[in-house]
Formats: C-alpha cells, structure tokens, sequence
C-alpha cells in the first residue's frame, strides 16, 4: 500500500511531483479540507476525519489499545485506521487515540479535523485548530 493509500490524502509527500492538491506557496499552511477528501461520506453523516501521517508512525500501537476504530497491521507493524471518517459515536475514542500517539516526540501522527470548521481538534499542539502535519 502505498503513502497515499494509508495516508488518504491526495498529497504524497515523498515525491517531487506536483498534484492538483499540493500547495501553490510553500509558506502557506495545510488546510485540512485540502487533504483527502475526494471520497467523503456527507459531512452531517461524518463530520469529523483522520488525517494519519502513516509514514511517521512507529508502531506503539497505543492508539489500537484506547479505540476500536485501531488496528495494528501484522504484515507492517503499523497502526491503520479502519475509517478516516468518524461520527460524533467515534469522536472521542479516535481524540484519545491521537492524544495517546508517541510518534513524533509525543506530537503524534494521529489528527482529528472537525470537517465542519477544517480545525484540528486532537491532538493540536498549536492551540489554534490548524492542522500539525508535517509533510
């Protein structure tokens, strides 16, 4: 599978090729609804989505011990989400899970984005609600 496949985004961060997605200033920042949201359930089904840096991800496998919608791949020894797109039902599960991440000096690789307001919800280190990737 490849970084986007397991990402779902519409950006690969490891090649030099520009998409429709990628960003046209560099120093502009990531807007969550720019990340992979081509193949989205209606916002008012699921309003919140994952955005899991996969290719940063360690295999602590926290986020698998503190919610169901976690799993740990045996083949890779990564974690997947089973859905980028949650329900207020998961909402609190897939926040813990990204609080719980280590990966990234305890920054973690798990964002929860309220699709409604494109704000990072967990783990948000800024404290502003944009999006903390780093890609």
């Amino acid at each position: 599978m490849s970084d986007i496949d397991t990402a779902n985004t519409d950006i690969n961060p490891n090649t030099d090729t520009d998409t429709d997605a990628d960003i046209k200033d560099t120093n502009e920042s990531l807007s969550a609804s720019d990340v992979g949201s081509s193949d989205a359930p209606p916002i008012a089904e699921k309003p919140y989505k994952i955005i899991f840096e996969a290719n940063k991800c360690f295999g602590a496998g926290r986020c698998a011990e503190v919610a169901d919608n976690w799993e740990m791949d045996i083949t890779s020894g990564l974690a997947n989400p089973k859905s980028f797109f949650i329900g207020e039902n998961e909402l609190d599960e897939n926040i813990r899970a990204a609080e719980v991440c280590p990966a990234k000096k305890e920054a973690g690789v798990i964002h929860v984005v309220d699709r409604r307001t494109d704000e990072e919800i967990a783990p948000d280190p800024h404290g502003d609600g944009t999006l903390s990737v780093d890609w």
